[in-house]
Formats: structure tokens, sequence, C-alpha cells
């Protein structure tokens, strides 16, 4: 059984997941610019933390879930700095929050790493 952390961000995983098919809009905004395909990018993602969030359940398959939920953090992080740059300009609340973001990363990577060697 998945300790109460680990079950923890399975449930954050699945939560965003989720929300990648549902309100796919927001997280389109954010992809980079550069990158084409956003609604397929967005949804290959949410495929990726519904897999991640599956997997770090599971004790057999919770060490690799656990290495691909922080690679899958890292490999989203330059959305996350799309946003802070989009919202540059915004009210100073929004651009706090949006910045904010940015350093909570390393936590997250963090946790998906300790969960790896649960």
């Amino acid at each position: 059984m998945a300790s109460r952390s680990t079950t923890g961000l399975a449930v954050l995983f699945g939560v965003v997941g989720t929300l990648h098919f549902v309100k796919p809009e927001p997280f389109e905004a954010i992809v980079p610019k550069v990158l084409p395909r956003k609604k397929e990018l967005v949804h290959a993602s949410g495929v990726a933390e519904l897999a991640c969030a599956a997997g770090l359940l599971h004790p057999r398959t919770r060490r690799l879930a656990g290495f691909a939920s922080a690679a899958l953090l890292v490999a989203v992080f330059p959305a996350n700095v799309q946003m802070a740059a989009d919202l540059r300009h915004a009210s100073p609340k929004v651009r706090t929050i949006a910045f904010a973001r940015l350093p909570l990363q390393l936590p997250l990577i963090r946790w998906a790493l300790k969960a790896a060697r649960e």
C-alpha cells in the first residue's frame, strides 16, 4: 500500500491529468509558443500524468512512476516559465502567483523522487 504522501501525489497527478481533458484551454495557453500542436501536447501530458498517478499507487510500478513523475515535472517546467513570461505585465497578485509556481517545481520533483524510493 502506498504511503499517504505518495497517495497524495497520485491524487494530485490524477486531478491535474483529468483537467487536461476536461478543461484543456488553460494548459494549451501555457504551452511554449515555439511548440506546435498545443492540444495534442496537452492531451499527451494529461495521459502521462494519469499514467504516473496510477503507477504511483501500485508497489510494482511505484519506482518507475516516481522517476517518470519527476521527469514529467521537469518536462513541463517550460510551460510554467511561459506562463510567468506571459503574465509579467498582469496585476501584481497574478504575477506573484505565476512566478511563485516556478520554484514550487523543486519540492514537487523531490516528492516524486521520494515516492520512487518508497
